[in-house]
């Protein structure tokens, strides 16, 4: 007779721990970031300290634009909480597979982020009047100067300077082509919209190159091939990229990065949320985490490329900030031009300005 109510008070004891069972792997599986990112952004102390402060468990998938991109296509924005796109791969990406969700601006400390990059990133990752990027990690593209020319070569179109013949090297790329029309006084980003005033500038562009052919030692292609150039004294000056500037610097003082009259060029990788993000909150907390400045020169001493957050170059070992330091005051940085998304077709124009220049005689 009595068998009935205990079978039925087992089932509801069983089914109520089921249910307290669900909801605590739930919970558990809520505090866990999943953070697809670049080599070197989230050092293996940064993670540890993160965990430790929130309870928060970190998955690290290393990744690059494309594979970030392939991934979120395929899952419809699934599959990670929190992403590290560059700036300039976010909004054509978005319009095509929505794989992303506006940031809550709200939510973040901006006041640990330097400002011009923040307003940078807004203008290169809005869209419909959304924002979908924060700025993270950057970097930039100038001048490596021995100081035996430092005098002559303060700009791109410098390296064509007579003072510096046979002592010169920089890639054909589409980084030359954008440097030398800031150099030449045009703005080519703001003629990103306008492929007839585009394909003026470059143009232009093509003759200063051709002309400068002789100047140039080679077209260098790899990063340690430039390295070993500049070591040797072969070359004298280039047009490359800050952190390997700020290396030779470390090996020889003689060497420095400068950023040009013109500008720098500077990309940007940003924190994006992909659209189905399980645990928001714990973005949120890992982007004002590692946006503070102690936190971030940990980041910058691992990759070797500064972030975005105000003041963190206070306490980044002390060769890498005198250099960094250096290369960029506060005009020099202002004076950054970054990188916009890149409209459809104007790449095939630079490739064929860069066949024609490297054909030249």
């Amino acid at each position: 007779m009595d068998s009935q109510p205990r079978t039925s008070l087992t089932r509801t004891g069983a089914l109520a721990a089921f249910l307290t069972a669900a909801v605590f792997s739930t919970s558990t599986l809520a505090e866990e970031l999943r953070l697809i990112t670049w080599g070197g952004y989230a050092p293996d102390d940064v993670v540890a300290q993160f965990e430790k402060e929130t309870g928060i468990d970190v998955k690290i998938t290393l990744s690059n634009n494309e594979d970030m991109i392939s991934k979120l296509r395929a899952t419809g924005g699934a599959g990670f909480d929190l992403a590290q796109p560059s700036q300039d791969r976010i909004i054509g990406v978005q319009r095509q597979f929505n794989i992303y969700q506006p940031i809550d601006l709200g939510k973040i400390d901006t006041d640990q982020i330097q400002p011009s990059m923040l307003k940078a990133t807004e203008k290169s990752t809005s869209l419909n009047g959304k924002q979908y990027g924060v700025p993270a990690v950057w970097g930039t593209s100038g001048l490596i100067v021995n100081k035996d020319v430092a005098d002559t070569v303060t700009d791109y179109t410098d390296l064509c300077d007579d003072a510096v013949a046979g002592k010169v090297s920089y890639r054909l790329k589409r980084p030359t082509l954008i440097g030398f029309a800031f150099a030449l006084g045009e703005d080519p980003f703001a003629a990103y919209d306008d492929k007839d005033k585009y394909q003026s500038i470059l143009a232009k562009v093509e003759d200063k190159l051709i002309d400068c052919k002789a100047n140039v030692k080679t077209y260098w292609t790899g990063g340690d091939q430039l390295l070993a150039l500049m070591r040797t004294g072969e070359v004298k000056a280039a047009m490359a990229w800050d952190a390997g500037g700020w290396k030779l610097h470390g090996e020889n003082p003689d060497i420095s990065f400068v950023a040009p009259k013109s500008g720098a060029l500077g990309w940007i990788d940003t924190f994006a949320l992909p659209r189905r993000s399980e645990n928001v909150d714990a973005a949120y907390k890992w982007i004002n985490f590692v946006m503070q400045p102690e936190i971030a020169a940990k980041i910058t001493n691992q990759s070797g490329n500064f972030t975005a957050s105000k003041g963190a170059d206070e306490f980044v070992k002390a060769d890498l900030r005198d250099a960094y330091r250096q290369s960029f005051d506060e005009k020099a940085l202002n004076n950054i031009k970054w990188y916009p998304p890149v409209p459809p077709g104007l790449e095939a124009m630079e490739g064929q300005v860069l066949d024609r220049v490297q054909a030249a005689n």
